[in-house]
């Protein structure tokens, strides 16, 4: 990026937008960009908007206004008139980068210079947005450095990175390092990267700490850093490997987003490299828990869809299993330091997941046949440890992570113990994943489910994230045996997560437990912040009354069976209501109130 030479305060009403960055930059080359994005010469963009309009109404308009515009081979002049045009139309911001980015124009080289005319040259927010758009079809190696500016603005960050990516990896995520990160943890590695030191560039990625809000940018800290080509030069690097490979896991996780390796162009050869080198990491237990966690991504995760060569992960998933199954590696979790009772429970917990999922992404699987093979897998998060998942694979390849970008399938409980998945005569809809915000927020993915003499048929997809997709036709006997199968396997539940498994069945079984107080089971799962704590969620709604309350029972794991626990937390329910040994958690302060309960801190 070039900096000016001036200091002096620019005059917003003649001042390029890009002139502007480039000051702004000069004043602290170095310093983080403020997560925003520098306020804009004349304040914040405005908000505009057109009432009457919806937005397809308003894409439409936008591209019918611009389409011509961008065909005049002048480029000052449509520059110009792209200005008043845009200043007519009052779209917001973000609306303008959104509709113009699906513009085609249908002479490229005249929108091009027209793009950059904007971009270098451009006094208005939404006008030099509107280049910005078209250079994310159209940009070209001598745009990066515009781009860069330009990013750095208030509204102009997404857009620039979107322009970025296919130019400039490294700089697309260098500029969401600046001005994204707002943890400032990754500002050492940021003003290091910019030396293009590659011994300091190492030292300063093994310096990034391994907190999750650290690596919320594992893809842009890998690119920024050139991760790959790091390995290249140091692939038997012992410590490199290890942020590798948690790098790598984190990328794969798809918590509310499509997930990041998926975008990771040398995802294969940064596996490869991984995993070729796994046998110089020392066998320690949390390294033994991180290589299983990769070996599931390879197996079911959304790691399983990247373009791999021919039998290339089936041969990493192999070696994975050669190396765990050694005598340094086999033997590492099976005894915590201080013994069963004593020894810390982040240790106790991860002996734990290793001894039951060390088996699940070596398993083998059965030759295809006529129809596609089905089968389900179910995933405890070894770094979440508190997230399961229900995964799908047909013909060994993941299943959701391809039709549906925004979230994970849904918990076992909600998918395997309820029996939705068994299919029958009549069609039955079923909610396979869920965004991680919400579905009202981002939607969900349904998948309606029917036998058809001996198929099972997966059709009438609902939620989809990309084209709609196929109609699955299974056979119906080994459907109904996986099924069986996963039903069956609890290898993936620990005490405290059986514990709420016992007692939401016996809830289901007995609803006189809660209805005489007019309760009713809200959710009963595990303690996201401790998992080994049972919740239950109550739900109180009293009669005549549309208004409800939730309670919440903590129940720590106090070492006995679950069963044993279960039947003592249903035994108390029977004995009593509820709310009097419950903590009032939420609802309607209002009713909370008329009924003489205290409102929760």
């Amino acid at each position: 990026m070039s900096v000016r030479d001036e200091r002096e305060p620019l005059d917003a009403r003649t001042t390029s937008l890009y002139d502007y960055a480039l000051f702004r930059h000069g004043i602290e080359p170095e310093g983080p960009v403020p997560r925003r994005g520098y306020p804009l010469p004349d304040g914040a963009p405005p908000e505009r908007g057109r009432k009457g309009l919806t937005w397809e109404e308003e894409q439409v308009e936008t591209i019918a206004a611009l389409t011509p515009l961008l065909a005049d081979p002048d480029p000052v002049r449509a520059a110009e008139a792209v200005h008043r045009r845009v200043s007519e139309l009052a779209v917001s911001l973000p609306n303008v980068l959104a509709h113009t980015a699906r513009l085609t124009p249908a002479d490229e080289g005249a929108a091009r210079r027209t793009a950059r005319r904007l971009t270098r040259t451009g006094t208005d927010a939404a006008a030099v947005g509107v280049g910005i758009a078209l250079l994310i079809r159209l940009g070209e190696p001598e745009d990066v450095p515009c781009l860069q500016a330009l990013g750095t603005l208030r509204g102009l960050g997404s857009a620039a990175t979107a322009a970025l990516d296919p130019l400039d990896r490294q700089a697309a995520a260098l500029l969401v390092l600046r001005s994204r990160d707002r943890s400032e943890l990754l500002a050492p590695l940021v003003g290091v990267i910019a030396t293009g030191d590659p011994e300091a560039v190492r030292a300063a990625l093994l310096a990034v700490p391994g907190e999750p809000r650290a690596l919320l940018f594992a893809r842009r800290i890998a690119e920024a850093a050139d991760l790959h080509g790091l390995l290249r030069a140091r692939p038997v690097d012992p410590e490199l490997l290890a942020l590798t490979g948690r790098l790598l896991h984190r990328m794969s996780r798809d918590v509310g987003h499509r997930a990041e390796i998926l975008d990771y162009l040398p995802a294969t050869n940064v596996y490869a490299y991984f995993v070729g080198y796994a046998d110089r990491l020392p066998p320690t237990p949390e390294l033994h828990e991180l290589l299983l966690a990769v070996a599931l991504d390879l197996h079911s995760g959304p790691a399983a869809l990247l373009n791999w060569r021919t039998h290339r992960r089936e041969a990493l998933l192999g070696g994975l299993e050669r190396l765990l199954a050694g005598p340094a590696w086999a033997q590492g979790p099976d005894a915590p330091s201080g013994g069963e009772g004593t020894a810390p429970a982040a240790e106790r917990r991860r002996a734990d997941w290793i001894r039951r999922t060390g088996h699940k992404p070596f398993a083998g699987t059965a030759a295809p046949g006529s129809h596609p093979r089905w089968e389900v897998v179910v995933v405890h998060d070894a770094v979440d440890s508190n997230s399961v998942e229900t995964r799908f694979l047909v013909d060994g390849r993941p299943l959701l992570p391809a039709l549906f970008a925004n979230g994970p399938g849904g918990s076992p409980e909600s998918l395997l113990d309820s029996g939705d998945l068994r299919a029958g005569e009549q069609p039955r809809e079923v909610r396979l994943a869920e965004a991680g915000c919400t579905e009202g927020c981002c939607g969900a993915l349904y998948v309606t489910i029917r036998r058809d003499g001996a198929e099972v048929v997966w059709g009438d997809w609902r939620g989809a994230t990309g084209a709609t997709p196929p109609e699955y036709r299974f056979d119906a006997a080994a459907y109904d045996a996986e099924l069986e199968r996963a039903e069956r396997d609890h290898s993936w539940c620990w005490t405290a997560r059986t514990t709420a498994r016992l007692i939401s069945a016996g809830l289901r079984e007995r609803p006189e437990l809660l209805g005489r107080w007019d309760l009713r089971r809200s959710w009963v799962s595990t303690d996201w912040r401790d998992p080994d704590t049972t919740v239950l969620q109550l739900a109180f709604t009293p009669p005549g009354t549309t208004e409800s309350l939730y309670f919440e029972w903590h129940l720590p794991d106090d070492g006995r069976p679950a069963a044993e626990q279960a039947a003592a937390a249903l035994a108390r329910i029977e004995a009593g209501d509820p709310k009097e040994f419950t903590r009032l958690s939420g609802g309607s302060r209002e009713l909370a109130e008329s009924l003489g309960y205290s409102w929760p801190p």
